[in-house]
């Protein structure tokens, strides 16, 4: 059983996402009030409809990363685009980011063969601005998942596991399965993973009851997750 409580998230949106519904201070007030002390607020990227222009990125150092007490990484989930795994971001928005997530949205990409899915994801990973793979369980995109545990750990990457996937109002698919399979790998291969509630309102942040559950079921070793390492959050941008 996971012994202690997340107290970090990885992945969430504000109103500057364009479908979330939050401000930045209604999502740090309710992490405070919540005691999430670390708080990633990861705008979608602008290939998204509606997502934030790229200026918002240029301008992120004028933020505080910290707030009432809580620890803010501020970043972007960028979009894969094809499947080389060219993002929807630019070097230079990207290097005023704390963190990047790149996903998979059919918003954005089509799902193609498992191959494609598959070398979309790790042309991802080869991009040294990219941090975590965002939301891999969804069986929309069929992937080989032995190849993007394996190369997660050839460039030090992290696999998000995706608390909203397995969410009942969720348009991914197979989600609880496939994350198991995912899971049992990263333990195989020793490939940290990061939490994230993927919250579009202030009040779904830390809402963590679907991760925590797999967590347990696949006996997945504390080590491994990035959100209970203080010391990896305060560093985790890899520019």
């Amino acid at each position: 059983m996971l012994s202690m409580k997340i107290s970090a998230d990885l992945h969430t949106h504000s109103i500057a996402s364009g479908h979330a519904y939050s401000t930045i201070q209604e999502m740090i007030t309710f992490a405070k009030t919540n005691k999430i002390k670390t708080l990633a607020i990861t705008e979608h990227g602008y290939a998204m409809p509606d997502a934030c222009h790229e200026y918002y990125y240029h301008n992120l150092c004028s933020l505080s990363r910290e707030m009432f007490g809580v620890n803010l990484i501020f970043g972007c989930e960028a979009n894969i685009l094809d499947y080389t795994g060219r993002i929807d971001l630019s070097d230079v928005a990207a290097q005023q980011c704390d963190i990047i997530i790149a996903s998979l949205h059919s918003r954005c990409i089509k799902p193609g063969t498992e191959n494609e899915n598959t070398e979309a994801i790790i042309g991802a990973m080869k991009n040294k601005n990219v941090s975590i793979i965002g939301h891999p369980d969804d069986g929309r995109y069929k992937l080989n998942y032995e190849e993007v545990v394996k190369n997660a750990a050839k460039y030090n990457v992290f696999i998000e596991l995706n608390s909203n996937s397995m969410d009942g109002s969720s348009y991914r698919q197979n989600s609880e399965e496939n994350m198991t399979e995912i899971l049992k790998l990263c333990k195989k291969h020793k490939v940290m993973i990061s939490i994230g509630s993927d919250a579009h309102v202030a009040y779904h942040i830390g809402n963590f009851k679907n991760a925590e559950y797999l967590i347990n079921k696949t006996r997945f070793p504390k080590e491994l997750i990035l959100n209970c390492h203080s010391d990896l959050l305060k560093n985790i941008g890899r520019n």
